[in-house]
């Protein structure tokens, strides 16, 4: 048998308890899925990349509250719970990331969609930034937890 190449930086390969299938796992993105990650392009990382995210602050968050909410009382758990319910309903198809970020959004950029433009480094909080250099374009995170809230991000560009 072949070797097969290294997987992707941040990629692991996991078991899932439930079916006993392989699945992959990256701890920098949070992202999940049963597809082999492709290895890198050779590239190098881009000096900018495109996202938008989704932000659901808690009562933990640096600044708890936003246009949605004077006053967000609701658990990091909590937050937690919506973020992972978003994923799902993205993942099933039955919503689209923008249509949702522009509803459920605690950061101001829902009214774009949850688009934030171009970024490089050092622009964003550290876990947000590693994670959006980690995605690939078109593919979301699970969720990353950062000083702001609980965020998922599409790497739009």
């Amino acid at each position: 048998m072949a070797d097969e190449e290294p997987l992707p930086s941040g990629w692991e390969k996991r078991m899932s308890r439930n079916s006993g299938k392989v699945y992959y796992f990256n701890h920098i993105t949070n992202a999940s899925q049963w597809e082999r990650p492709a290895g890198g392009d050779g590239h190098g990382e881009p000096d900018k990349v495109r996202c938008s995210h989704l932000l659901v602050k808690h009562n933990q968050s640096r600044r708890p509250s936003s246009w949605r909410e004077q006053n967000i009382t609701r658990s990091k758990d909590d937050a937690l719970d919506l973020i992972q319910n978003y994923i799902e309903r993205i993942k099933s198809e039955e919503e689209k990331f923008d249509k949702l970020a522009s509803q459920f959004s605690d950061c101001s950029s829902a009214k774009n969609g949850g688009d934030l433009g171009l970024f490089g480094r050092g622009q964003m909080q550290k876990p947000f930034e590693d994670a959006s250099f980690a995605l690939k374009i078109g593919e979301m995170s699970g969720p990353v937890f950062t000083d702001s809230g609980v965020h998922i991000i599409l790497r739009t560009g």
